[in-house]
């Protein structure tokens, strides 16, 4: 499968919520893997990017695109950076940045993604749906992104002090770019919303980069953040 992107997967193992978070089992299989075949769905080019050799000789169970990195690395795209680089992946490709607890990602969205990108003027893309409940909308695990009416991004919180489910969507953890903006972006320091709130994207927000966000009109099921989501994931698998 031919195509104009590359999907990278960052797959930490030091998760503080989820002991060794990528080989947790979601019936039968890892989550790391989940994410991974979901990718090569609509994809040959996917790697998986990560700092532990237990995820490297899990992951290597299923695949060979396994890049080892550094385990200095604060966020995820700062991982992405350094498996592009000794990938060698060309600058005229997009960067798709799959978070590697999201094992429900939809082929049509990333497709929708690299169409938007590709239509606006964007630094960053990323992706939303509507916030449907206000357990969702007050959990810090959902991550809320706030649009103005050109679809890009204005903040990126996770906590809000409002009841009304108009205001913000659902962030989803995937994001675009190319070589220059990735390049830029992890030679900046990590900046202090993004410290404070654990949101690498904040570090794009507070440094002027613009963050077209594609508007997901179906669910996509939470990605993998505490035991509760392990539960969900277990039994939304079973449903299909």
């Amino acid at each position: 499968m031919e195509n104009n992107f590359s999907i990278l997967i960052p797959a930490r193992i030091g998760s503080t919520r989820l002991s060794n978070k990528p080989l947790i089992d979601l019936y039968g299989k890892s989550l790391i893997q989940r994410v991974y075949e979901q990718a090569r769905t609509i994809s040959d080019d996917v790697y998986i990017a990560t700092d532990s050799d237990l995820v490297l000789n899990h992951a290597t169970s299923f695949t060979d695109n396994v890049v080892i990195t550094s385990d200095k690395h604060i966020s995820g795209t700062d991982r992405v950076y350094e498996a592009v680089k000794k990938l060698g992946i060309p600058k005229n490709k997009l960067i798709i940045n799959l978070q590697g607890d999201e094992p429900f990602m939809p082929c049509e969205l990333i497709q929708q993604i690299v169409s938007d990108y590709e239509s606006n003027d964007c630094d960053v893309i990323t992706a939303s749906h509507n916030i449907l409940s206000i357990e969702d909308l007050l959990n810090q695990n959902c991550v809320k992104v706030e649009i103005n009416k050109n679809s890009f991004a204005t903040d990126f919180l996770r906590e809000v002090n409002t009841k009304d489910l108009n205001l913000y969507s659902r962030h989803i953890g995937i994001y675009g770019y190319n070589l220059e903006t990735l390049e830029s972006f992890i030679n900046l320091s990590p900046s202090p919303n993004e410290i404070k709130l654990k949101l690498e994207q904040l570090r794009f927000m507070d440094n002027k980069f613009s963050i077209y966000v594609t508007s997901y009109d179906k669910e996509v099921p939470s990605g993998i953040d505490t035991k509760e989501d392990v539960e969900k994931a277990i039994k939304f698998i079973k449903m299909k």
